[in-house]
This record gives C-alpha cells, structure tokens and sequence, in this order.
C-alpha cells in the first residue's frame, strides 16, 4: 500500500477530476463514526470533494508527478500513432478509461492517437472532444509542475509535440458587384 504524505496546499492528482489543491483535512462523523477527510479543490471545475484518508489509494488519488515523468509522457505523445482495427466506440470507451486513469503515460496515448499531424487528418467530434480532454488533463499537471497559467501549458505542450496551428481551409470571400459591394448569394430553388 502507497502511504503519501499530503501537506495542505499541495497539488494533487484525481484521476478522475484532473488536478486539484488540497485544501484541508478535516474529521467529519459518519453514521456514528469518526472519518479522517482530504477536501481537495479543482478550480477549474468549481467543485469540491473529499475523499477518505483510508480511501486514498482505492480513489487513486497521487501527488503530482515529476517533471522528468511529465516530459516523457509528453515525448511518448509524440510517437507514431497506434493503429488500432477496433469499432470506434469500443476505442472511444478505451480512451475514456485512459483519461480517468489519471496515469500521465495512458492519457499520453491518447494524445498520441488523436492529435491531427496534417490537414488531411480529420477527427470526428467525439475524437476532437477527447483529444482535447487528454490534453487538458495533461496540461494540468504540466502547469502545477511548471507554475504556470493552463493556457501557457497547453500551448507549450502543443509546441512540443510540433502540431501545426492552423488546418483551417480559406473562406471564399462574397462576390462583388460592379460598383463595389457585397452582394449575398442566392439560391434559387425549383419549384
């Protein structure tokens, strides 16, 4: 069994929440008896929680990992993706589960299998949706090792593993007129 030395102020890991700040613990009683607490806040979610003392292994809550371990999660993103000849919702429900794991290297992977590495990968929305989730949780724990804003870490992260910003496609611009203006397009329909 894992005994971890928790001090108030310390970032922690919930596997399925992300990064939070322990705030306290406290003593509450529950059905007559007395219950050693962690109350731990995730600022970003505007939620509390509090998770028993003896129950601190079970939830997998963990210190925040080492920058070493950060960084190779993040190098492992970078890596080929795994070709994976499964029905989506089975691996959609795989990622998910990597996500919550609340291991650094598992949430890599998803990053790993879904991040776009040219305009010719189009995600679907549930791919995008988790992509951006495992990325999220990584950039947590980037920006609590780092001290930095979450947008930074996100950004930073994103740089690393070298994914182009812009895959967008050049809107066509409205059709002028002769003497200048835009003109709004027209269907015409048969009736």
């Amino acid at each position: 069994m894992k005994k971890y030395d928790f001090k108030n102020g310390d970032y922690v890991v919930y596997p399925t929440q992300g990064v939070g700040k322990l705030l306290r613990s406290e003593e509450i009683e529950i059905s007559g008896e007395k219950v050693k607490m962690l109350v731990i806040e995730f600022e970003k979610n505007n939620l509390s929680i509090r998770v028993p003392l003896d129950r601190v292994e079970i939830s997998g809550l963990r210190p925040i990992t080492s920058h070493k371990k950060i960084m190779d999660a993040i190098k492992s993103a970078k890596e080929k993706a795994a070709a994976r000849r499964m029905l989506w919702s089975r691996r959609a429900a795989i990622y998910e589960e990597n996500i919550n794991s609340g291991d650094p290297m598992k949430v890599a992977e998803v990053i790993r299998d879904l991040q776009r590495r040219s305009a010719a990968d189009v995600p679907t929305f549930s791919g995008h949706q988790l992509y951006l989730k495992a990325l999220d949780r990584m950039a947590q724990e980037y920006a609590a090792i780092n001290g930095i804003e979450l947008d930074m870490a996100t950004d930073k992260i994103e740089e690393i593993l070298e994914i182009p910003r812009d895959f967008g496609l050049p809107m066509e611009e409205p059709a002028e007129d002769e003497s200048g203006s835009v003109e709004p397009e027209t269907q015409s329909r048969d009736n």
